[in-house]
């Protein structure tokens, strides 16, 4: 059984201006998406700004936001590394945490081969019992990609193992993943711009930087499609093609906190090396903000 099917927000981590988590902000936060339908909370990934975290505060984000939605939504965590033992460290503590499912990014500057992939994702599960989403997004990886063929071999072989979310933009690959995986693999987009084209080829959803700021709209996409209306799902997905080019228009996170902050919330500062969106790219992103209707 799936994790979930439709929506999942990659959920920002809210700071303060001296860097430390705002508790507060990031509570609202999640109430905000349950109460716009979100179909489930992936915590600490990319747009979390994990990879600025300690191990401390990326575990005690992981407790609070399992806390905080109590059951409601699924909660899955972000808990990969390019250090296999860290990553068994981090997936371990997520479970005792109450985590529902664990999104596994791809080893980066390691660049490791498809057989060091294999051992890494399999050593990984075999330490929890919770399910696992791998997260295939060479862009951040140093180019390292999961076959699809090395896909399927673990969500084959590896009990726990049950799905990719697919960040890599070659939609040709992911329909090659789905002819391959024959109903064995649950994908999932990583692209906001290409939710319906991987609803349309068989996909479960989207883990979306778009539903930071828009979960409602982002939640009737896959919705409308799984209701059988699937041109007023092309269509909003069209209508936010503009915002989402805002949203990617810097290196994520950097345009989606602007834009919470925009709405009035609470996203707060980022955590270096990342910087303040540029102003040029701010007013454009706020125009195509309030074209699309939440500003």
């Amino acid at each position: 059984m799936s994790i979930f099917k439709g929506a999942g927000v990659a959920i920002v981590t809210p700071f303060h201006e001296d860097g430390s988590v705002n508790y507060e902000a990031f509570g609202k936060q999640i109430e905000r998406q349950i109460a716009g339908k979100t179909d489930a909370v992936i915590v600490c990934g990319t747009t979390g700004e994990a990879s600025t975290l300690s191990h401390e505060e990326h575990l005690d984000v992981i407790r609070y936001c399992v806390e905080k939605v109590n059951k409601r939504i699924p909660v899955i965590a972000g808990t990969g590394s390019n250090c296999t033992e860290t990553a068994i460290y981090l997936s371990k503590e997520a479970e005792k945490a109450g985590a529902d499912g664990l999104l596994l990014v791809t080893p980066y500057y390691n660049k490791c081969t498809q057989k060091g992939l294999l051992e890494h994702f399999r050593m990984i599960a075999e330490s929890v019992s919770i399910p696992i989403i791998l997260y295939n997004i060479p862009g951040r990886t140093g180019g390292v990609l999961i076959a699809p063929e090395t896909i399927c071999t673990l969500c084959r072989e590896v009990k726990n193992i049950v799905g990719v979310k697919d960040a890599t933009g070659n939609i040709s690959g992911v329909a090659k993943l789905l002819h391959m995986a024959a109903g064995d693999v649950d994908v999932y987009s990583g692209n906001d711009d290409q939710i319906v084209p991987i609803l349309s080829l068989g996909g479960k959803g989207v883990i979306s930087v778009l539903s930071n700021v828009a979960p409602k709209q982002t939640h009737d996409i896959c919705q409308m499609y799984f209701d059988g209306n699937v041109e007023g799902s092309r269509d909003l997905q069209l209508k936010a093609i503009p915002l989402i080019d805002g949203l990617f228009c810097e290196v994520n996170p950097i345009p989606v906190k602007k834009a919470m902050n925009l709405m009035g919330l609470e996203a707060g500062t980022l955590r270096r090396p990342l910087t303040e969106m540029e102003d040029a790219h701010a007013e454009v992103m706020k125009k195509a903000m309030e074209d699309f209707g939440i500003l």
